[in-house]
């Protein structure tokens, strides 16, 4: 039987991440809930119901409780939290873990209230709020604590995280609501435009791992895509090219840039120099689409860098705040 354990979660739109102190990242899941709308029943959580999307019969719906990195759906976040935080830690544990979760920057009070209430409600015994480029930062292996500014720009499911840091505090941040999900919705209304198909969530999202650029390449990567013809309504292949990919996703993907750019003009000019030396740093599962960091180092003129492991800096991250949190002795 183990004492309580401090827990960190990266409560993303599109994944959950839990890193457990001592152990690391335990477990990393999609955010997705599959209920019966009959009797409001949980039929799946994580996995089992993302499996579900777009091909459950009329009563049972897949659902995503967090939207753009806020709750839209409090009791599905707080069940889907205690599955989580149980899987995570095993059922035999003698007193309540510490949990540290993070949220985007621009979160309202509110809203912040209801991820923490949802956390106790799934069994927290203390709950700390940490900013997402925050956590971003310290699991990217930057010291925050220090005098000397640093940019963190985490690309998640439903939000794009700006943020300069120094002393271990936010100096200038922005959030976006355009991210992964935003790159997968332009592949899906791109397809539906120039080839008169319709494809699913889940084929756009394997097209932008696959394929998926927002600068232009010298070598062209293709991929066959099934979907259904809207004109005859029949099911049809259509060869898709990387190239294609640059132009459907040049609208979010600059969305992103501009609030880059809008951050970099509101930073304090010493830290501003800190950041030109140092580099900015991409976090984020949205950081992995292929071209970010050239895009990026154009528009900035900044060299820019994708972290070790973009997935888990924010979990890694979540969790390391409370032990960053013992050390100030709070």
């Amino acid at each position: 039987m183990m004492l309580s354990s401090d827990i960190g979660i990266d409560l993303g739109t599109a994944s959950i991440l839990v890193y457990v102190k001592g152990k690391g990242v335990v477990l990393k899941e999609p955010s997705v809930v599959a209920i019966d709308r009959e009797t409001n029943e949980i039929k799946a959580i994580g996995e089992d119901a993302r499996l579900m999307i777009g091909r459950t019969p009329g009563n049972i719906v897949a659902i995503r409780p967090l939207r753009q990195g806020v709750i839209s759906d409090y009791i599905a976040t707080q069940k889907m939290l205690k599955y989580f935080i149980r899987k995570a830690t095993g059922r035999r544990t003698l007193r309540k873990p510490r949990i540290c979760i993070c949220v985007p920057s621009e979160i309202t009070e509110v809203e912040r209230k209801a991820v923490e209430d949802a956390t106790y409600e799934a069994g927290a015994r203390d709950v700390r709020i940490i900013e997402e480029p925050l956590a971003a930062a310290i699991g990217a292996g930057v010291d925050i604590s220090k005098a000397c500014g640093n940019m963190i720009v985490d690309i998640g499911g439903g939000t794009s995280d700006i943020a300069v840091i120094s002393l271990g505090g936010t100096v200038v941040s922005n959030s976006i609501k355009v991210a992964g999900d935003d790159f997968d919705d332009a592949i899906v209304r791109y397809m539906r435009k120039k080839h008169n198909l319709l494809i699913g969530e889940r084929t756009a999202e394997e097209i932008k791992i696959n394929i998926g650029t927002c600068y232009p390449r010298q070598d062209v990567l293709t991929m066959d895509v099934r979907g259904r013809n809207l004109v005859t309504g029949l099911p049809k292949t259509v060869t898709f090219t990387s190239d294609e990919t640059l132009e459907a996703l040049r609208e979010p993907a600059t969305q992103i840039v501009d609030a880059v750019h809008a951050v970099l003009e509101r930073t304090p000019p010493e830290l501003a120099a800190d950041i030109s030396d140092r580099g900015i740093v991409l976090t984020g599962g949205g950081s992995l689409l292929r071209g970010l960091e050239e895009l990026i180092e154009e528009k900035t003129g900044i060299n820019t860098i994708t972290a070790e492991d973009p997935m888990t800096a924010v979990a890694i991250g979540t969790g390391k705040y409370i032990e960053f949190l013992d050390e100030m002795g709070e």
